[in-house]
């Protein structure tokens, strides 16, 4: 069942950089870093770290939005799993609303265009919903504002029609979050909704004046766009001209077109972006200075962090944050600390295996139950913490059968009147105390996230030692909240599993 590990094994049975197509730039002197490989699957964008900010706080978050939504002067894209409907979604909403408005009057740039891609079955839930929060911007400005929803191919036929609402939403959904304005991206697990606003912790880094990666990821939230059915003035949606119906039309034709064009944008850049590397690399072999990054104060620097963006949608045959994961897990050697977050602990098998069987020290940080999103929630949906820790005390007996615990630390966070919802990884070489890489992005490392959703995270490696710092601290202070998990956790009254939820939980945990 362990598809592609040989695939996996690869970079350990070739030379640390495996040469498959790099440009002869991978014989780079500066910033021959161990993470090259990557640059295989997907473009790398040399940034200077100067450029990356780490936030840390959902209030920090919410008031970004609003001051770069107001600064935007050629694009807008927002990609999220779904937009509230309360009065601080609102306040987005008369944002976006008057940066449209003022660019109408010439005040800022006339050519503003606004683009938002939500998931249709979470956007379309209830008689307020994410649509209707939208649709006044469609009214005013139908030149320059685009909705799409994305649906994915997988809910059709007499499923569509019997599975009810917000259980519908556990066939697949579009959870890429990236919030873009101008060359500014914020890359975050947090939805546009008031919790993720308020006390619902997460992460969230700014990407500052990176035209390169702003292109990407507005051509990827464009091609998703592309496949998605468009929301209309009245509210009605409809496909693009000519294209596929992601429930309607046939699902495989469906699943190749979106594959084809996801693709090409990775694909494009990638050329792009080893075109870059290989000019600057050889103008820096003949004396003339290369093409240096600017930072804020105008000076030229070379690059020290790159970014490289992971992508993961099953459904159209596309595997890339997937297989770097796990290629990441593997390669760790002894000595390295790996910490990684999830506000929903459900780790795929193959997740799981490369955990216990290698030799890095994890420390794992979960949401305990209380800090869980679905808990106190009604009816079945109120099992789902339950089911969690069922799934965590199964782990962690593992860990414990194997006597790894030393090795295999499990964290509960815990924070009064807060949620969970942080996810990500942070990679710790052996013998260095900050970390070189991280992950973040929308994937919760489980089955949902490899299997079902369209995800999308970045991996930041970096060589300075501010940014490890900005990094070190996220983690740190995430960590801080939290409790080690030891067998006592497990006999808490809180902890008690009913038998029907233990039953139940490996025939659904695969929805959620």
């Amino acid at each position: 069942s362990h598809r592609s590990s040989w695939l996996l094994l690869a970079p350990l049975l070739t030379p640390p950089v495996p040469v498959i197509t790099a440009p002869p730039c991978s014989l780079c002197p500066e910033g021959a870093h161990r993470f090259q490989w990557i640059r295989n699957l997907v473009p790398e964008f040399g940034i200077s770290s100067s450029h990356v900010k780490v936030l840390s706080s959902p209030s920090e978050f919410y008031e970004l939005l609003k001051v770069q939504i107001k600064a935007a002067k050629q694009r807008v894209v927002m990609a999220s799993l779904y937009l509230g409907t309360g009065l601080l979604e609102q306040e987005l909403v008369d944002c976006l609303e008057e940066t449209l408005q003022k660019s109408l009057q010439g005040k800022g740039s006339p050519d503003l265009r606004v683009s938002i891609l939500l998931d249709y079955t979470r956007g379309s839930r209830g008689r307020k919903n994410s649509r209707t929060m939208l649709i006044p911007l469609l009214q005013r400005f139908p030149e320059q504002v685009r909705v799409s929803l994305f649906h994915t191919p997988n809910l059709r036929g007499l499923l569509r029609l019997l599975i009810p609402e917000r259980f519908n939403e556990t066939i697949g959904l579009q959870h890429i979050k990236v919030y873009l304005f101008d060359d500014n991206v914020i890359l975050s697990g947090a939805n546009l909704s008031d919790l993720y606003f308020t006390n619902r912790q997460d992460r969230y880094v700014l990407l500052q004046d990176s035209p390169e990666i702003a292109d990407f990821f507005t051509e990827l939230v464009d091609a998703i766009g592309d496949l998605s059915l468009q929301l209309q003035r009245d509210d009605t949606v409809q496909m693009m001209e000519g294209m596929e119906h992601p429930y309607q039309g046939d699902r495989v034709a469906y699943c190749e077109i979106a594959n084809r064009r996801v693709m090409e944008v990775i694909n494009a850049a990638r050329t792009r972006q080893e075109l870059l590397h290989s000019k600057t690399f050889h103008s820096s072999q003949q004396g003339s200075s290369p093409r240096g990054l600017l930072t804020p104060g105008g000076l030229k620097s070379e690059p020290d962090t790159w970014i490289y963006p992971l992508i993961q949608m099953k459904p159209f045959g596309i595997q890339i944050d997937e297989m770097v994961t796990e290629t990441l897990l593997t390669e760790a050697e002894r000595d390295a600390r790996i910490y990684l977050t999830t506000g929903y602990f459900n780790l795929t098998q193959a997740y799981m295996d490369l955990i216990l069987g290698t030799r890095a020290e994890y420390r794992i940080l979960l949401a305990s139950p209380e800090v869980n999103g679905f808990f106190g929630a009604k009816g079945v949906a109120g099992a789902i913490p339950a089911a969690y820790v069922y799934i965590e005390h199964q782990f962690y007996s593992e860990v414990c059968y194997l006597h790894q615990q030393e090795r295999v630390q499990l964290q509960e966070y815990s924070r009064a009147g807060w949620t969970f919802h942080a996810k990500g990884l942070w990679l710790y070489l052996a013998g260095s105390d900050l970390p070189c890489l991280t992950l973040i992005g929308s994937p919760n490392f489980g089955y949902r996230s490899v299997h079902r959703d369209l995800e999308a995270q970045v991996a930041i490696v970096t060589e300075n030692k501010a940014l490890q710092q900005q990094l070190h601290q996220e983690q740190e202070q995430l960590y801080l909240c939290s409790g080690l998990v030891s067998p006592s956790t497990f006999e808490q009254p809180n902890r008690y599993v009913k038998l029907w939820v233990k039953l139940v939980t490996p025939l659904i945990k695969n929805f959620f």
